[in-house]
């Protein structure tokens, strides 16, 4: 098992580094995690040139698989939502902004998922089912970093979507 995320990455980051960190290793198995990044980028500082919007995130993701297949075409690939542990409904928030947002790509990784033949993990579905029980105080000490409860929650979808 070899992890190549880097905190704080985008997916253009991703895709400049994607033959050097991932295809050269060959594996069996891939799984991509990518997208809150993004979001955060795109509402901070939309005129920054390294955000990506929805269109350019599609853009890049598919372009990220399609080297994937072509390279590795009997490689398996899970593809991992983009998640934030968050109930809030305050319209005037960051964290609205942000939920209000996490749908377009959240829909970019399920789209990515039925044209690569992916497994999808959909954490976001995950966690807003496990809010509904606990607080988000539980899963995470803020929206984006689980602590071990949260990657537990995480493992054990994890193991369900491998195993089925």
């Amino acid at each position: 098992i070899l992890n190549k995320g880097i905190g704080g990455d985008r997916v253009t980051g991703l895709r400049s580094r994607w033959s050097d960190d991932v295809l050269r290793h060959a594996p069996d198995w891939l799984s991509v995690k990518i997208g809150i990044n993004d979001l955060h980028s795109v509402l901070r500082a939309p005129n920054d040139p390294n955000c990506a919007p929805p269109a350019l995130f599609e853009e890049a993701y598919e372009e990220i698989l399609t080297r994937t297949r072509e390279s590795l075409p009997e490689c398996a690939l899970l593809l991992i939502d983009p998640f934030y542990i968050s109930i809030e409904t305050n319209p005037n928030s960051w964290r609205s902004k942000v939920l209000d947002a996490l749908p377009d790509y959240i829909a970019v990784v399920e789209k990515m998922s039925r044209k690569f033949g992916a497994r999808r993990l959909e954490t976001h579905v995950l966690f807003r089912k496990l809010l509904t029980f606990r607080d988000a105080d539980t899963f995470c000490p803020e929206p984006v970093h689980p602590n071990a409860v949260g990657h537990l929650a995480i493992a054990e979808a994890l193991y369900k979507v491998l195993s089925g």
